[in-house]
């Protein structure tokens, strides 16, 4: 496991660890530290995710990965629905985030949910939908927010395809799972990870203007872009100073083109324009 998944994890962990130790009642006990060493993500970018894979959506229908593809870029998330603390954080990290950003699943984008435990019933997707819709409160996300849930094949192979390492831990009854999201593009290649629980708008928004090869956004996200790049590392765009340099000195010298072109116009007009006659010649 990386050094920031475990971080992820134990940080989560922390919050209801500190509960207990005030006397409230006992939360999920934290993964062990052997457990921790096989957990969290190989990254895949550039590869694709097998679209074949056949799942069951939070209304009992079945579906395949190739649904939710083809025209938008995609969010997928990770989780399982009976999660004591650490999916329901990350949701709601990415709820948070969609709260914020002007794009709408279904719209510009798609976002897909799903279960890495196969026990679980397209009942738990649909409870799980039904809370996220009531906390995001935009109606027209409805069709665009899927949760998932599948067989252990259709699992494992898209697990593995991204390379999301999680393992059942017998000494808490708990899976143990790093945290993040990963945008893929309208075709199905993986793009971008984004780590841990809580993720920033502007990243979310540069990543999905990033996988859709400039389909969705305007001309500042374009800019943005340019501006700041995508670190693999740690999963968040920063700032490029060399592009910031370039654009500052490509907006300078338009900017004294400009100058340069209205003052010419100027002398140009005034030249043309014939003086006035003296009082004594009129």
């Amino acid at each position: 496991m990386t050094r920031r998944a475990t971080v992820v994890l134990l940080f989560a962990l922390w919050p209801a660890l500190a509960v207990a130790q005030m006397g409230a009642a006992p939360p999920p006990r934290p993964a062990t530290p052997g457990v921790l060493q096989e957990i969290g993500f190989d990254q895949r970018l550039g590869e694709s995710v097998p679209l074949d894979l056949a799942f069951t959506d939070e209304a009992g229908r079945s579906v395949k990965l190739s649904d939710y593809f083809g025209k938008k870029p995609v969010v997928l998330s990770l989780v399982y629905y009976q999660c004591p603390m650490l999916c329901t954080i990350s949701l709601n990290g990415l709820a948070g985030a969609l709260e914020v950003l002007s794009f709408v699943p279904g719209q510009e984008f798609e976002v897909v949910t799903v279960s890495f435990d196969p026990s679980e019933t397209p009942d738990l997707a649909a409870a799980k939908k039904k809370a996220y819709m009531a906390r995001y409160r935009r109606p027209e996300a409805h069709a665009g927010w899927h949760f998932l849930t599948g067989p252990s094949a259709s699992v494992e192979a898209l697990t593995r395809a991204v390379g999301f390492r999680y393992v059942w831990d017998a000494a808490t009854r708990q899976f143990a799972h790093p945290a993040g999201l990963l945008v893929l593009t309208p075709e199905g290649k993986i793009s971008h990870y984004l780590f841990g629980v809580e993720y920033a708008p502007k990243d979310l928004r540069l990543a999905l203007v990033d996988a859709a090869k400039g389909r969705i956004g305007n001309l500042a996200d374009q800019l943005l872009l340019y501006c700041y790049q995508y670190d693999p590392q740690t999963g968040r765009y920063s700032a490029s100073i060399l592009n910031l340099v370039r654009l500052a000195g490509a907006l300078t010298v338009l900017g004294l083109g400009a100058f340069i072109l209205t003052a010419t116009r100027k002398r140009r007009a005034a030249s043309d324009t014939p003086p006035a006659p003296a009082a004594g010649e009129r």
